[in-house]
């Protein structure tokens, strides 16, 4: 039996896999809606430790900051944010940190993106 969904088929969400997301919570919006609140409140927390480590050039930080933020991007089925935050990971376990700036430049707009699809997916689950 197919659930119903308090939000329209044809909505965008851009870079988010609408089935990935409902299969990944068995269909509970509700559940969906936390998981989602949870990481935009601590994805900036997140950011934020990754912005510091690479300032300071430390790369144990920087490879720990970078794994917790992949950890939970894996929530949402993002390759290409999971791929950012798993590129800055590899650069702190490399401890050579010559493309952390880059690569930092490459997640936040990743993680920009991915924000912009859950704020879209929030207003429409909550309508």
């Amino acid at each position: 039996m197919e659930a119903e969904y308090p939000f329209s088929q044809g909505q965008n969400w851009g870079v988010l896999d609408r089935a990935a997301l409902l299969a990944r919570v068995e269909g509970d919006v509700e559940l969906l809606l936390e998981i989602v609140e949870l990481f935009l409140t601590d994805s900036s927390h997140q950011l934020a430790e990754i912005r510091d480590s690479a300032a300071r050039r430390d790369a144990k930080a920087l490879e720990k900051a970078a794994h917790g933020l992949k950890g939970a991007l894996g929530n949402f089925s993002v390759q290409a944010a999971y791929d950012a935050a798993l590129r800055l990971e590899m650069i702190g376990r490399s401890g050579d940190l010559n493309k952390a700036d880059e690569a930092l430049i490459n997640l936040e707009e990743e993680i920009e993106r991915l924000r912009s699809a859950l704020e879209a997916l929030t207003k429409e689950c909550r309508v």
